[in-house]
């Protein structure tokens, strides 16, 4: 069977989205079938991110009614074969997503894909609910601010009361930080949370902490997961996210301030007179 990864966070624009579509893509790069599901019904911000806008005919909430068949709504990456895209409904709202029919998406989903990536709405509605009520790993998204953390702590409390595995018993949902649009000289300066302060709040292990970059805008804009950017401290921050949730060792970067040219400049010279 798949594992189940939901991708969640108390608030907005934290990053969620990215997030999914570079875990995601990052997973089907080693070579696991992965399967990314939408569940923000009604505004469906997913197929923009991943470049498949156009390709949408069917979606998740046709598949629960019946109106078309999980292969047809399914959408195949063309760069990353191992990748498919199940995209959310613009034009229902978020009651059209029902237990038993998410059940039975993922359990066909489950029987072909490695991982299953559910990129869940802010908040504690009915459709972020459902995307983590199945899941076997949680991955809690959050921006280094006092009302990020504190909705990401209220999340926590869902996860460890609110899924199947609490209603049945089992082995508690694996939960993973991973900290965004982190800013070490705004550290420094004392206008973010450091990421001392976050784990000191949250206390689950770290996954990745993502630097601010511009090139998360660019390649939102340009259809194209970060992580593809190989060249950005983003996308490798995220690659290196995506080891760490496979089991790897990989130290963690971008967390101290780049410094300035100059000071650079001047380390460069003391060390060519020593």
């Amino acid at each position: 069977m798949a594992k189940i990864i939901v991708v969640t966070s108390g608030k907005g624009g934290v990053g969620k989205t990215t997030t999914s579509a570079s875990l995601s893509v990052g997973l089907a790069t080693r070579g696991f079938k992965t399967a990314v599901i939408d569940f923000d019904i009604g505004l469906r911000n997913l197929d923009l991110i991943m470049g498949v806008e156009r390709r949408v005919v069917y979606d998740f909430v046709n598949v629960i009614r019946g109106e078309s068949t999980l292969n047809q709504a399914l959408i195949r990456d063309k760069h990353h074969k191992e990748l498919c895209i199940l995209p959310a409904s613009q034009t229902r709202d978020k009651d059209a997503l029902t237990e038993e029919g998410v059940a039975a998406v993922l359990e066909e989903l489950g029987k072909s894909f490695d991982y299953i990536v559910c990129d869940s709405p802010a908040g504690i509605e009915r459709g972020a609910q459902l995307a983590m009520y199945f899941a076997d790993i949680a991955i809690v998204v959050t921006n280094p601010e006092v009302s990020s953390v504190r909705d990401s702590d209220r999340m926590l409390g869902l996860l460890s009361s609110k899924t199947k595995r609490a209603e049945e018993g089992r082995a508690p949902i694996s939960e993973h930080l991973l900290l965004t649009r982190y800013c070490p000289k705004r550290v420094s300066n004392g206008d973010m949370l450091s990421l001392s302060d976050v784990n000191e709040i949250l206390a689950i292990p770290l996954l990745g902490v993502i630097p601010e970059s511009p090139a998360v805008l660019r390649a939102s804009n340009s259809g194209v997961p970060v992580i593809d950017d190989t060249e950005s401290d983003a996308g490798q921050a995220y690659a290196d996210a995506v080891a760490r949730l496979l089991g790897e060792d990989v130290p963690f970067r971008f967390l101290e301030e780049k410094p300035h040219w100059i000071k650079r400049l001047f380390s460069f010279k003391e060390r060519e007179t020593v």
